[in-house]
């Protein structure tokens, strides 16, 4: 069961969980808030926990608000991508055959056929970051899973607009935003973790946070970095 404590024009969702220590958050892009506390708190202490971080919520929602965003990509010529946290120029070329992208130096080649429009443009590009995506993960898999001694049933890549992965414990499985690839490899390897570690702990609880710590010691380092970077133009919605 959820609720919510609105405090002014900041709505809060509350949710209660089996832990031991409240966990207050402000999620991208535009500050929605959640804070879990434990079961049987009440909520009127649960609000004056709330009342007492709304300085930190208020600046948390102001740096987000002020955080970088790509601007809207038009997949022509001579525009700026980014691939595993390095900068490239885009080259486009039509040609009669079967669409490719490669990799050269410092710039993206994508050739097309002649008259595709931005659409089968970003459409190339996508299947081009999950085939890449596709390389570098299971690696990560493979080597996490000895690490933490679970296993990863199945992994997807999809569009994600509000998190940068997912975890269904129950079925074995992890999903990941296939946006990770325009970020540091480093950074993929720390969701990657992230959702693993989910694996034997679902929530976010001391218990998750005492795994990261012991296995992933700069897991903060690696989240603060990754929030930190420019969103990405998409729409997202909370």
């Amino acid at each position: 069961m959820t609720e919510t404590v609105q405090l002014g024009d900041i709505a809060i969702r509350v949710t209660r969980k089996a832990i031991k220590n409240v966990h207050l958050s402000v999620h991208p892009p535009q500050g929605r808030v959640t804070l879990v506390a434990p079961t049987g708190t009440r909520l009127a202490v649960i609000r004056a926990y709330a009342i007492s971080k709304l300085s930190w919520i208020r600046q948390q929602q102001v740096r987000l608000r002020d955080q970088a965003r790509e601007p809207p990509r038009q997949f022509v010529e001579r525009e700026s991508h980014y691939l595993w946290g390095h900068r490239y120029l885009l080259t486009v070329a039509e040609q009669e055959a079967k669409p490719i992208v490669s990799l050269d130096h410092k710039r993206i080649r994508l050739k097309v056929r002649p008259g595709s429009d931005h659409a089968k443009r970003a459409n190339v590009i996508h299947e081009w970051h999950k085939t890449l995506l596709h390389e570098a993960v299971p690696p990560l898999i493979n080597k996490w899973e000895q690490k933490l001694n679970v296993t990863v049933a199945a992994y997807f890549l999809q569009r994600m607009k509000t998190r940068w992965g997912s975890c269904n414990p129950k079925a074995g499985n992890i999903r990941l935003n296939t946006e990770l690839v325009k970020k540091p490899r480093d950074l993929l390897e720390y969701v990657v973790v992230h959702e693993m570690a989910h694996l034997i702990e679902p929530t976010h609880s001391d218990r998750f946070i005492a795994i990261l710590d012991e296995r992933y010691p700069s897991w903060r380092e690696a989240r603060s970095e990754l929030n930190d970077l420019p969103l990405t133009a998409e729409s997202w919605q909370d």
